[in-house]
């Protein structure tokens, strides 16, 4: 059965090739546009690229290949659930090293990642507190969840699976996902200059990576791509509600 629409399947297949090129094509310029908007503020084309993650499988596979890739319905669902308080919780721990290693300074990615976003959480209370909370977690639970797991845990994930099996190709995606996560944090810019917090951001990059690897774990859970994006969903509402009411 054909994995990738017509229009592809002469150029496109499921091999390792395929996902390094996805990973270089929407890692690289993703990861240009995240420092720009960190420089500027407007985040609006990252929000461009979590759709067209979104969107690319789409575009490109036949239902079996999104059934393959893990666009299907899960066999678990209870594990939807937990796979929310998976994310929530690997977000708890992640915001607690963040906090007992570098306290309020800019070395704590949460912090950083607050400041770079313009997040307004500081100097607002009552419902104007709770409406921007509730505006921000919408957008973290939606976005960057269904985009970057339809890519990464889908797409790309499912491109190194036919050579290196499962779990080496998780470990491939995991790799890719927390390099790019350092335009987020590790490279940094204040005050004009940009920096390249050396310790930081080796450790927020294993931190993501085993993120990652918490998503992966989820989508075995469910057998559905599902799993991976209720838990990415929940890490990124804890995270917003750890920068609104504890940064």
């Amino acid at each position: 059965m054909r994995n990738f629409r017509s229009a592809w399947k002469n150029y496109l297949t499921f091999n390792w090739k395929t996902g390094l090129a996805f990973i270089l094509l929407f890692g690289i310029p993703r990861f240009i546009i995240v420092l720009n908007a960190n420089q500027t503020g407007n985040y609006s084309l990252t929000s461009i690229i979590f759709i067209l993650m979104w969107i690319t499988p789409f575009v490109l596979l036949t239902k079996n290949g999104r059934h393959l890739m893990g666009i299907k319905k899960p066999e678990n669902y209870a594990w939807l659930l937990y796979s929310f308080l998976f994310g929530m919780g690997t977000c708890t721990i992640v915001y607690v090293l963040g906090e007992w290693l570098y306290q309020n300074s800019v070395s704590n990615w949460f912090v950083y990642i607050s400041n770079a976003y313009n997040i307004p959480a500081q100097g607002l209370e009552g419902p104007n507190k709770i409406v921007y909370f509730l505006i921000s977690a919408l957008i973290g639970i939606t976005f960057s969840p269904i985009g970057e797991e339809l890519l990464y845990r889908g797409l790309i994930h499912q491109s190194f699976v036919p050579r290196f099996g499962e779990n080496y190709a998780s470990i491939i995606d995991s790799l890719a996902f927390g390099v790019t996560h350092l335009a987020h944090f590790g490279i940094i810019y204040m005050a004009g200059t940009w920096s390249f917090l050396f310790i930081p951001a080796f450790l927020w990059m294993l931190l993501m990576f085993f993120t990652s690897r918490t998503f992966f774990f989820c989508k075995l859970k469910t057998n559905s791509i599902y799993g991976a994006i209720i838990s990415h969903a929940g890490f990124n509402l804890a995270m917003t509600y750890f920068i609104f009411y504890h940064i």
